[in-house]
């Protein structure tokens, strides 16, 4: 199986939470920032450094939020880790494997999510 982990990186605004959605031209999709563990890497360094890789945020993880498993597009069984995380530092860049990224609401990045098994995992945000 291959592991992957990521992030819901989060704020609070006037207007209520949100969460960073990123879009990645190799798949024409929008996601959360992740990416496949190196090795024995642990998933919580693994997250924390594929957020800061493609998004340029330095964040601190909070809740780990459900997981999502799926085959990809090789047919290999995937299982990627999710934790709420809120910035501590970096800036928002459009890096590694990103072409664009929008800080929406969670209603709004349900409708934005390109896979469906991504929304449990924006369901489960407090405030959502």
């Amino acid at each position: 199986m291959i592991r992957a982990a990521g992030g819901l990186v989060v704020r609070d605004t006037a207007d209520g939470l949100e969460v960073l959605v990123v879009h990645r031209p190799k798949y024409d999709d929008w996601s959360f920032p992740k990416g496949k563990a190196e090795g024995d890497e642990p998933d919580e360094d693994c997250a924390l450094r594929e957020v800061e890789e493609e998004t340029g945020l330095v964040c601190m993880l909070e809740d780990e939020l459900p997981s999502t498993a799926y085959h990809d597009s090789s047919g290999r069984p995937k299982r990627v880790r999710y934790w709420r995380m809120r910035p501590v530092g970096g800036r928002l860049e459009l890096l590694n494997e990103v072409d664009d990224a929008r800080w929406v609401s969670p209603a709004d990045a349900r409708r934005l999510l390109s896979y469906a098994r991504d929304r449990p995992v924006v369901d489960s945000l407090d405030g959502a």
